[in-house]
C-alpha cells in the first residue's frame, strides 16, 4: 500500500512504543517499573469524578457549542486572569479533545506548504510530526544540558528567515523540565513584535513549577496562541481535555476546523473540566508537592547509578539523564534496559539529535516504584561495566 506523502513523513512515537513493548512484557507475567510516561500515578481529584458522575446522571451527554460549553470557557478566562493576571474573553477560547487535536489543528491553520516553525532541540517528540503532517518544515535550535537546556532569543533570532511562521515554546518543558524565566520569555515575546512571526506556547505542564510561579506568555504578547489543558496538573490525562487560546481575529477560524473535525468535545467531561478548575486548585497543588518529592529523590537517585543530571530539571515531570558513555544509541539502551531489568525508560532519540545519547525518566510514578526501578537500573549498570 502506498501511503500519502504526509504520512511517509511521520515517525513513530517512541515513548508511546516503549510503553507498549512494556506492556506486552507485562502481559507475559513480568513486573515492569514504568518510568517511560508522563502520566501521573493516582486518579482525578474526588470533586472531578463526582461531576462527571453528576453530568452523565443529568444527560449532559450532547453535542455542545464547538467552542466548547461557555462555563468552562469562562473558567478558564478566570483562571488566567487569576494566575496570570492577564484578561482572555471566552470568545477566544476553543475548549478541544486535549491538546494535540488542538495542536494539529493550529499548525494546519497558519502553515502553508514549505512555511517554517522555530523548536529548540530538544523537544517534544510528536511537535516536528505534526508540522510535517501540516506540510511545513521544522527549524531547529540547538539547546544544551551545559547552558540549562535554555531557548535562548538570540539564537531564535539567528534561524528566522521570510518563510518564518511560528516559535514553539514549551515552558516547562518537554523532556527537559526547564523552566524558562520571566526575561526570556520576555525578550522571546519581543520576536513577534513586528507582525511575525507568531508565538505558540506550549504550556500543559503550568501547574507544576517546583521554584517560583508560572508564566504565560500572554504576560508578555497577545500575539500568540497557548495550548493547555487538564491532562497533568489534574491527573486527568486520559480524559482528554485542553483547550487553545487564539487572537480574537483567528479564533473563528479553528472554529471552523474543530467543527468540521471533531464537531465538539465530550459534554460531559466540559462539566468535569469546570470542577476541576473551580473546586480543586487544592488538590492540584497536592499532586504538585507530590511530584517535588519524586523529582528530587529521582535526580538524587540517577546520580548515584552514575547517571548524569547536570541541570536540574525544575517543572514537568521529566529528567533528561546523561547515558552518553554507555553508548550512542539510546533506543537501543533504553531497549536494553527494558529486557535486562524491566524497567521501561524513553530514549532520548525520540526528542531530537540534541537528546541523543539521554534517557528521559519519569517520576509520574509512586517514590516506591521509582526507588525499585532505580535499584534494578544500578545493579544492571554494575553488571554492564
Amino acid at each position: 500500500m502506498t501511503l500519502a506523502k504526509r504520512m511517509q513523513a511521520i515517525e513513530p512515537f517512541l515513548a508511546v512504543e516503549m510503553g507498549e513493548r512494556a506492556s506486552a512484557l507485562e502481559r507475559a507475567g513480568h513486573d515492569i517499573v514504568h518510568l517511560e510516561f508522563g502520566e501521573p500515578d493516582f486518579e482525578a481529584p474526588a470533586v472531578v469524578r463526582e461531576a462527571l458522575e453528576k453530568a452523565i446522571k443529568d444527560g449532559r451527554t450532547r453535542y455542545t457549542h464547538s467552542l466548547g460549553i461557555l462555563p468552562l470557557r469562562e473558567a478558564i478566562a478566570d483562571h488566567y486572569a487569576t494566575t496570570y493576571g492577564v484578561r482572555v474573553s471566552p470568545d477566544q477560547i476553543l475548549v478541544t479533545a486535549g491538546t494535540s487535536p488542538a495542536m494539529l489543528l493550529l499548525f494546519g491553520h497558519l502553515l502553508d506548504p514549505g512555511d517554517e516553525v522555530v523548536l529548540s532541540d530538544p523537544y517534544y517528540a510528536c511537535y516536528p510530526n505534526v508540522i510535517r503532517y501540516a506540510e511545513g518544515r521544522t527549524v531547529c535550535v540547538g539547546v544544551t544540558e551545559a547552558d540549562g537546556w535554555e531557548l535562548r532569543s538570540e539564537a531564535i533570532r539567528a534561524r528566522l528567515t521570510a518563510r518564518t511562521r511560528a516559535i514553539v515554546v514549551n515552558s516547562p518543558a518537554n523532556p527537559t523540565g526547564t523552566v524558562l524565566s520571566a526575561g526570556r520569555l520576555a525578550e522571546i515575546a519581543a520576536l513577534a513584535a513586528d507582525g511575525s512571526p507568531w508565538i505558540v506556547s506550549d504550556e500543559i505542564y503550568h501547574g507544576l513549577s517546583y521554584e517560583g510561579r508560572d508564566r504565560s506568555i500572554l504576560e508578555f504578547t497577545d500575539r500568540a496562541f497557548v495550548l493547555n489543558g487538564l491532562s497533568k496538573a489534574y491527573a486527568m490525562t486520559g480524559w482528554r481535555l485542553g483547550w487553545v487560546i487564539a487572537p480574537p481575529d483567528r479564533i473563528r477560524a479553528l472554529q471552523t476546523l474543530y467543527g468540521n473535525f471533531f464537531i465538539s468535545t465530550n459534554e460531559f467531561v466540559q462539566w468535569a473540566g469546570v470542577a476541576a478548575l473551580r473546586e480543586a486548585g487544592e488538590e492540584s497543588r497536592r499532586f504538585r508537592a507530590i511530584f517535588d518529592e519524586r523529582r528530587r529523590a529521582m535526580i538524587a537517585g540517577l546520580r548515584a547509578i552514575g547517571l548524569g543530571v547536570g541541570c536540574e530539571p525544575t517543572g514537568a515531570f521529566y529528567v533528561l539523564a546523561n547515558a552518553r558513555h554507555l553508548g550512542a544509541d539510546s533506543v537501543r539502551l533504553a531497549n536494553e534496559i527494558l529486557d535486562a531489568c524491566h524497567v521501561a525508560v524513553t530514549p532520548g532519540a525520540a526528542f531530537g539529535a540534541n537528546a541523543e545519547g539521554y534517557l528521559r525518566f519519569s517520576y509520574a510514578s509512586s517514590l516506591e516504584r521509582i526507588r525499585e526501578g532505580l535499584r534494578r537500573l544500578g545493579r544492571f549498570l554494575a553488571a554492564r561495566r
